[in-house]
């Protein structure tokens, strides 16, 4: 479970975020496209690592980049073509290199390189190209047809065909369709399914679950649903299966990584996750996630795996992804000391008792400095993430739950300069509050999201998992009940009193930029004429939605016009806490007790639909402020140093070309086939 950017960091701002002294020369900022703002990060004391622990970041970094292709294929068939495409176009064109079309043409690039394919990372809508059809069959035919996928075509018939794939918005139109009253499966254009229905879907893991025996793994986590010759048939991932030639290379690198692994716990978590990605075998990969959760003194960590569950509308498939971090030791004392009082926050919940955990288990909680991500992390990167996902591990093991340092403070850093702080705030005093102690206020949001938030509650005896009983709309019913925990707790006096924030003044500040955002702001990241597709965004509007109403009476949170311009104002932060933490009791009942019903209404009813009117005014609002509304990075690389054919050190670099990376990726980390 991953907290992805919180709109507030990358677009109302967070001035005051206080940068690492080391960085102040670090230029952050790398390109712009489209509605991209591309950054870099630093990696702090990196340097200081010793030669055992830069060998494993390097090694685990290598097997995350082997496994890219994988989830480009992932969101989509025809992805891998697509790239491959766009790549030989831009490395041999032979044409004109300057132009509207040109220009339009490399902007496109861009925006698939960002997006790991031809859908756009956040809203799930396909991207479409701003340059006129017939400039395609001209770039093609003026490229190197070597470095074509042309897979036995000629150049014009392969340019015919990949017309319409990447013009007619028809095609593919989604690769993630949430929309009610649809096949989720059969109306997504991700690649975990092929020509399978929802039904069929669900009746096929129902049905593979009770022949098992145990019916606590995640089955289809690894593995595409296929119906060939009119037989559902699973293609696991894994080497000698379904992209088996990435996954070689993967396993290569792990097993380089555990000859210096820094714990024995964390060789074996290892040694488990090569023996998942052999066999393809689910409780090998719970037996890595068993023993990675265990493992809390390493300073180097890592996930590499089929992870999240987001991209797949039925919420079963894992999307391929690698990050590779060290621990940050002084700036885990924060979180940490909210992960030693988790047994506190657990109690003082306002769930049911009988939806509380008695017991909270090996909840570890730190904050990393990222070294590299690949795969659904990267570009665009999550800022907190909590696994492992399983929930039976979760009760009886634990979980651990991360912040992601020096993202954070790289969003904090260029979010500081953001006049959009002053245009949004409802008052000039939420605008000080909001400079004064916005930063802190989504740090600890953050934390308590991820380490209090997905940690907590529990399901019912004998109610089947989530991704069974809520479907569609699990994802965004967990984040928004992980966003309540740490809203609920942001206003409690418990934070003062363990010494991670000053005052409850933060606390304010976290609910005036949340309801903000909730209502207002995050819309800059919709298209007019559309309605919220990620699950983050649903959740967040459903909280905020859902308390607007409930309050009314009460005038808790208020709309207003001020010179033309909506503004929404808390005027009652505590009875809004309270609203906030009787939306959390519902929700956990929905999760614990699997109510589909309930849980479809409050996502439908409160997180789908946008006000286009109130859409529209937001995009005006923005226009002049010349603010990116998504934000990703380039990712640093690590450079071996050998002698005599051995590794004596590791170094550090720090790309500015964000195109220029996405091509040497294709160069050199690029091993499956344009056809899976």
């Amino acid at each position: 479970m991953r907290c992805l950017t919180l709109l507030t960091l990358a677009v109302l701002g967070t001035a005051g975020a206080h940068a690492n002294p080391a960085s102040e020369n670090f230029t952050y900022e790398a390109d712009r496209f489209a509605d991209i703002q591309v950054l870099r990060y630093q990696v702090p004391g990196f340097e200081q690592l010793s030669l055992q622990q830069k060998k494993l970041a390097y090694y685990l970094t290598q097997a995350g980049l082997a496994g890219r292709d994988i989830f480009w294929d992932q969101k989509y068939r025809h992805n891998l073509v697509i790239r491959k495409t766009l790549e030989a176009v831009l490395q041999s064109y032979k044409g004109e290199r300057s132009g509207a079309e040109w220009d339009a043409f490399v902007v496109y690039a861009k925006q698939v390189f960002f997006a790991n394919g031809i859908h756009h990372h956040y809203a799930s809508n396909k991207i479409l190209p701003k340059f006129p059809e017939p400039y395609l069959a001209k770039l093609l035919a003026q490229s190197d047809a070597k470095l074509l996928p042309l897979e036995g075509k000629s150049v014009a018939a392969f340019a015919r065909e990949l017309t319409p794939i990447l013009f007619d918005p028809t095609i593919a139109a989604k690769t993630t369709n949430l929309d009610d009253g649809v096949d989720h499966v059969a109306a997504s254009a991700n690649n975990f399914y092929r020509d399978v229905t929802a039904e069929e879907v669900d009746a096929f893991y129902k049905d593979l679950a009770q022949k098992s025996g145990n019916p606590r793994l995640s089955y289809g986590l690894n593995s595409q649903l296929a119906k060939i010759d009119g037989r559902i048939v699973e293609r696991v991932w894994k080497i000698g299966g379904m992209y088996g030639p990435a996954i070689e290379r993967i396993v290569g690198w792990l097993e380089k990584a555990a000859t210096v692994a820094e714990t024995e716990t964390q060789r074996r978590s290892i040694e488990h996750l090569i023996r998942h990605y052999r066999t393809g075998d689910i409780a090998e990969f719970d037996e890595h996630c068993i023993a990675w959760v265990s493992d809390t003194t390493p300073t180097i960590d890592f996930v590499n795996g089929f992870i999240e569950t987001y991209v797949d509308a039925v919420g079963k498939k894992g999307s391929f992804e690698s990050v590779v971090s060290m621990r940050d030791v002084e700036a885990t004392k924060r979180i940490a000391a909210i992960s030693d009082q988790a047994q506190w926050f657990e109690d003082n919940s306002p769930i049911q008792s009988g939806h509380k955990k008695a017991n909270v288990t090996g909840i570890s909680a730190k904050v990393i400095t990222v070294i590299g991500e690949v795969g659904d992390a990267a570009p665009s990167t999550p800022i907190g993430i909590n696994l492992p996902n399983a929930e039976w591990i979760r009760e009886q093991h634990g979980s651990k739950s991360v912040s992601l340092g020096n993202i954070i403070e790289a969003y904090n850093v260029v979010s500081s300069k953001s006049p959009a702080t002053e245009e949004f705030a409802a008052s000039p005093e939420i605008a000080a509050r909001l400079k004064k102690w916005g930063a802190l206020a989504s740090d600890l949001h953050t934390d308590m999201h991820e380490v209090i938030g997905h940690a907590s509650g529990q399901i019912n005896p004998g109610v089947a998992p989530v991704d069974q009983t809520l479907k569609n709309y699990a994802g965004t019913l967990e984040e928004a009940r992980a966003d309540l925990v740490a809203l609920y707790f942001s206003l409690d006096p418990k934070l003062v009193e363990i010494g991670v924030m000053p005052s409850l003044d933060v606390g304010k500040a976290e609910y005036d930029k949340y309801i903000t955002n909730g209502l207002l702001t995050q819309l800059f990241r919709v298209q007019p004429g559309h309605n919220l597709e990620e699950a983050h965004m649903r959740n967040r509007q459903l909280v905020v939605a859902w308390a607007f109403e409930k309050g009314k009476a009460d005038n808790v949170i208020e709309r207003f016009t001020r010179d033309g311009k909506t503004y929404f104002r808390v005027n009652d932060y505590e009875k809004l806490r309270v609203l906030f933490g009787q939306l959390l009791r519902e929700i956990q009942r929905i999760k614990s007790e699997g109510d589909f019903e309930a849980g479809k209404n409050l996502v439908e009813n409160y997180g789908v639909k946008v006000d286009q009117t109130l859409l529209a005014e937001v995009h005006r609002r923005y226009a002049p402020l010349n603010i990116a509304p998504f934000m990703g990075f380039i990712q640093p690389k690590l450079v071996p140093v050998k002698k005599d054919g051995d590794i004596v050190d590791v170094k550090i670099e720090y790309p500015t070309d964000f195109l220029g990376q996405m091509l040497e990726y294709g160069r050199e980390h690029s091993f499956l086939p344009v056809i899976n």
